[in-house]
């Protein structure tokens, strides 16, 4: 096996000190090429810096990266691209105001003599590579038009382009369809036999076991387990990324529900070009419960959200909170009926980077911290400890800016941002996106003690598992329409044969 794959880079002795933590403490990681090099751990255990500092990305405060035999030391980005060094990140570094081919090929320009840029040579190699990533998106289409699925995509071709001898995933599958993740893996058995060396890093715990040759686990910044993927399971995993048994976050207490809050009657969002990314879609929520909206990526989910909150001003339908009719058209005013939203793409949506992680948590609920025209900043600092604690948001201080958190834990500070405006109904848009499973079951424990004191709570996820063990009830939707409706402890099966676009209407399904 170690024959097959060779050790292609080794890192010994790993330590990276950032101001107010040690991130990695005493590292030792081995490569192999032509293998998927697995990588997990909580969220804040080190794994992306440890691969940051691989892609040149960070600079290591001790320790040695060894290549082919030879001592490197990449201090810049450009110095591990040099290397054949390629890394697509958990958080998307691409720019929305440039067409997909632009994002692409951006720092590594084809030229023509090197006069000018071969624009047509962009464009034919970034349809290949659409080709071959199965994606029909045409090369000049403006990335910020893209989805954040699709986005995903561009960000693994841009990674492609560039010929890497070792290809660093870091959750490149976190925002993908069932169908693009296993494009995905198409891509990867592909580069392995072409003798790439991969390295996946996931909180999917089963695409590790099914994609993975090799496993490394890191707690607190340090390796708690390397070996081969023969033999290791799902148990063996979560004991080594958190010293414990799997962590529950299934109902334990007896469901008690009160009178409808939320209620959405025939809502509908036009396309561009005619029919309706939500058609005529009507749902209703519960004091205390949590339903969970199912479908793949397209089907129209996060739309029927940001239509909730006042996003989509041509949008069509009647809302009802606790049986009066939401009539403000603006978000400001939804907020103040109670409605929250955790957006789906917490970097554009959900957080403002260059402010601290205090300032980011308070900042929907600002009017509870003002006297006359001055701002308590006191109440506003305990008040934000207390959600961090609520939440166990691993942070050195609370002035730190939100950009120095893992991307696990700049979820949960989207979460307290909304949990604090004292919600009624809350939407949740992928809220275990990038998030690993203690952190994840963290956040459903939240939404369980919240729906336990009344509050309705409608979540949208891809996650099979995940919404057949949370979810009271699930509603499936499938190109903007409702096509099933089932109730909690529904077999897969069922819930799977939903999403299908043939689907019939959803009382023959739910029959």
């Amino acid at each position: 096996m170690t024959e097959k794959h060779p050790i292609g880079l080794s890192i010994r002795g790993g330590v990276k000190v950032y101001p107010g933590t040690r991130a990695l403490k005493g590292v030792d990681f081995d490569l192999r090429m032509g293998a998927v090099n697995v990588l997990v751990g909580e969220n804040g255990a080190g794994k992306s810096t440890l691969m940051k500092l691989i892609a040149g990305v960070e600079d290591m405060t001790e320790g040695t990266i060894t290549m082919d035999g030879r001592e490197m030391r990449f201090r810049t980005k450009a110095d591990a691209v040099a290397a054949g060094i390629g890394i697509v990140f958990q958080e998307l570094n691409l720019f929305p105001n440039l067409s997909v081919a632009e994002n692409i090929f951006i720092g590594h320009e084809t030229t023509r003599g090197g006069i000018d840029i071969d624009i047509e040579a962009h464009r034919e190699a970034t349809r290949q590579l659409m080709e071959r990533l199965e994606q029909n998106i045409h090369p000049d289409t403006p990335l910020g038009n893209l989805r954040i699925g699709q986005q995903q995509i561009v960000e693994i071709a841009k990674a492609l382009a560039q010929n890497a001898r070792i290809l660093i995933l870091d959750e490149p599958t976190s925002a993908l369809s069932a169908a693009e993740v296993e494009v995905l893996f198409r891509v990867i058995d592909e580069l392995t036999a072409q003798g790439v060396g991969i390295v996946y890093i996931s909180h999917r715990l089963e695409e590790l076991i099914r994609v993975g040759d090799y496993i490394t686990v890191l707690r607190d910044g340090v390796i708690t387990g390397a070996r081969s993927m023969e033999g290791v399971d799902i148990p063996w995993i979560v004991k080594a990324m958190i010293g414990s048994s799997s962590k529950e976050y299934g109902r334990s207490e007896v469901a008690n529900f009160g009178p409808e809050i939320f209620r959405a009657e025939d809502i509908t969002l036009p396309r561009a070009g005619g029919g309706f990314t939500v058609d005529h879609v009507s749902l209703s929520i519960r004091s205390g419960e949590i339903v969970g909206l199912y479908g793949l990526m397209g089907a129209g989910r996060s739309e029927f959200l940001e239509c909730v909150m006042a996003q989509h001003p041509h949008s069509g339908g009647k809302f009802w909170v606790e049986g009066k009719p939401l009539t403000e058209r603006d978000v400001p005013g939804r907020i103040a009926r109670g409605i929250a939203l955790i957006p789906e793409d917490r970097k554009r949506d959900g957080l403002i980077q260059i402010m601290s992680i205090r300032e980011n948590l308070t900042l929907s609920s600002l009017p509870s911290f003002t006297k006359l025209f001055h701002l308590d900043l006191k109440k506003e600092a305990k008040t934000a400890v207390e959600f961090i604690k609520r939440l166990t948001i691993k942070v050195a201080s609370p002035e730190n800016p939100v950009s120095s958190l893992s991307g696990g834990n700049q979820q949960k500070v989207v979460i307290g941002k909304a949990l604090m405006t004292g919600p009624k109904v809350l939407l949740m848009d992928e809220p275990s996106r990038g998030i690993d499973i203690g952190a994840k079951a963290e956040v459903f424990r939240t939404m369980r003690r919240l729906a336990a004191e009344g509050l309705g709570i409608l979540f949208v996820t891809s996650d099979l598992d995940e919404v057949l063990a949370l979810s009271d009830r699930i509603i499936v939707m499938a190109q903007g329409r409702v096509t099933g409706e089932f109730p909690s402890g529904t077999e897969a099966a069922k819930v799977i044969s939903a999403t299908t676009p043939n689907a019939q209407n959803s009382k023959d399904i739910a029959a």
